[in-house]
């Protein structure tokens, strides 16, 4: 018997591990459930959809990554603290890297799951950089998150084919991705992005 506290962690837990077995688009919530042994009048009202589930897993991802307490400070370079925080976020995610790719080719098909995709991936995006010690607010905080969501969503692609042990690949092409847009981090920043803007 799951206890009711970790009913959510184990009912994600459940879902993507399906995913990983027979794909994402077809599951229905009371199958979820139902290999989950968690009654669908439980599940429900913690998770009324599979996007809520997607979105539950997203929040366990940004909590892990918001926590670190590990992380270099915050006169650390920028490029260090993004690859830093950025990669936390890929090792946070490693586990369950068949389920994501398998979530990730099905919901290409729905243009809705990608509107809601992109949706999440802007918080998951705004709480890496807060993360990193740079502020999300106002135009320039925008612009950041777009910025930030093009280096991963390019290094969520290398990642998905990496096989490595070490993600050697995904550090190697997430350290190239932020190289290259230094300057445009810099200008960003208007004094570099060596400190947090407030």
């Amino acid at each position: 018997m799951v206890k009711k506290a970790d009913i959510p962690k184990h009912v994600i837990d459940t879902a993507f591990d399906m995913a990983a077995e027979r794909g994402w688009r077809d599951l229905s919530l009371a199958e979820i459930a139902e290999a989950a042994k968690v009654p669908l009048s439980t599940l429900y009202p913690l998770f009324p959809s599979k996007q809520a589930i997607i979105e539950g897993f997203a929040d366990q991802v940004d909590a892990a990554v918001m926590a670190d307490e590990d992380r270099e400070g915050s006169e650390a370079p920028a490029h260090d603290r993004l690859f830093e925080v950025l990669m936390h976020r890929f090792e946070t995610m490693q586990p369950k890297r068949e389920a994501i790719g398998a979530i990730l080719q099905d919901q290409l098909r729905d243009p809705l799951m990608i509107c809601c995709g992109l949706g999440r991936l802007g918080r998951s995006m705004a709480a890496t950089l807060e993360a990193a010690g740079f502020s999300t607010s106002g135009l320039r905080g925008l612009v950041r998150i777009k910025g930030i969501s093009a280096v991963y969503l390019s290094t969520l692609r290398v990642w998905l084919r990496d096989e490595s042990d070490d993600m050697a690949k995904t550090m190697a092409f997430l350290d190239k991705q932020l190289r290259r847009v230094d300057s445009l981090a810099s200008r960003m920043s208007g004094s570099g992005m060596k400190r947090a803007a407030g």
